[in-house]
């Protein structure tokens, strides 16, 4: 049976090779006699395989020695919420709007500080970046907030800020929940990195929270103890019941990206190379159609969420059937916007993008 290409947003596609895998020891895992989800998260063999993880993500993400890994759960939502309790200290805090993910993280962050919008790009309807050099930033503020790829409005840094140069001293925060491990990451300019895990690294429950170690130990006395970074960080996450099965699968991710190779290049890079690849070729068929249109600024376009419109946006449900019927799944864009939207995480494989550009094309030559 051939899969159908999955372009979901997330929860989304994992690699066949990972849930080939999980199948082969869902009753037994390396003949313990249990599955992972049967297993004690402090015995021994669950023990192993989250330590195999944290080494694996720190390996293949290059992450330095003074940053603390933490499996976390609640998802990049409640971290709008978990960062400020940690990070916060009650005063004050800067955030970079640039769609619908860091709108909410600054409305929710206002709960527990002072809140400045710093930068925004709503007057272009999130289709574009503010340029660095017009953020107003606050020499008092105690983190910046940027969301690093808008899911929904397929909006995306191809390089981080560099706040020293603007002037900052406040540590960056990035949720790169939609791209984390899609391309490296300059850690010299980022104080805490957070991202669910369920667009580009396993199933939704578990939350990847890379943070400075400098940073811990800071928590407002209302953060709950299990959201409390330094004694999540203590207790090498495993101060409340972790999402072990989850931690299993991302593990699981985390080899198989070791294992990808890209010509001379394997891993982060190779994926990195395969993600621009697949992007651009997709990105090509929309610009070089008269029946569809992608809005946002050609600079900062996300290679991981590509949102498109059909012009005649009457022909949408039609296009959705068709695609359906051609094994190509989950292109409905989100309700706040509308329109389509192709989802192109790390999973998915070429084959999958040449199928929908092939189907698009086919759907404008009928009604053309």
């Amino acid at each position: 049976m051939t899969r159908p290409f999955n372009f979901s947003a997330g929860p989304a596609n994992l690699p066949e090779e990972v849930l080939q895998q999980a199948a082969a020891e869902m009753l037994d895992w390396h003949g313990s006699g249990m599955g992972v989800m049967e297993m004690s998260h402090r015995g021994k063999e669950f023990i192993s395989i989250y330590e195999n993880a944290e080494a694996d993500f720190r390996s293949l993400m290059a992450v330095p020695n003074n940053f603390k890994i933490l499996f976390m759960q609640g998802g990049g939502l409640a971290e709008n919420a978990i960062v400020p309790l940690n990070l916060s200290r009650g005063a004050s805090a800067d955030f970079i709007v640039t769609g619908s993910w860091s709108d909410k993280s600054q409305k929710e962050a206002r709960k527990y500080c002072d809140v400045q919008v710093a930068a925004t790009n709503e007057s272009s309807g999130h289709t574009s970046l503010p340029a660095a050099a017009t953020w107003q930033l606050r020499r008092e503020a105690s983190y910046v907030h940027v969301c690093t790829n808008e899911t929904i409005h397929g909006v995306e840094f191809h390089a981080l800020p560099d706040l020293k140069a603007l002037g900052s001293d406040a540590p960056l925060v990035i949720d790169f929940s939609s791209h984390v491990a899609s391309r490296p990451v300059d850690w010299s300019r980022v104080g805490l990195a957070f991202g669910g895990a369920q667009k580009n690294l396993g199933p939704a429950g578990v939350t990847l929270v890379v943070v400075r170690e400098d940073l811990l130990g800071h928590a407002l006395p209302a953060c709950p103890s299990a959201f409390n970074y330094k004694i999540v960080a203590d207790s090498e996450s495993m101060y409340n019941t972790p999402p072990t099965y989850a931690i299993y699968i991302a593990g699981l991710t985390f080899q198989w990206l070791k294992r990808q190779k890209e010509g001379e290049l394997a891993g982060i890079a190779a994926m990195e190379q395969r993600n621009q690849t697949k992007a651009q070729r997709l990105y090509e068929a929309i610009d070089q159609s008269q029946f569809y249109v992608n809005k946002v600024d050609k600079e900062c376009r996300s290679r991981m969420n590509v949102p498109f419109f059909l012009r005649d946006e009457s022909r949408n449900e039609a296009f959705l059937a068709g695609a359906k019927m051609r094994g190509l799944l989950q292109l409905k864009g989100h309700k706040s916007v509308g329109g389509m939207r192709a989802s192109i995480y790390n999973a998915m494989p070429m084959a999958g993008v040449e199928a929908l550009i092939d189907y698009m094309q086919e759907f404008e030559q009928k009604l053309a």
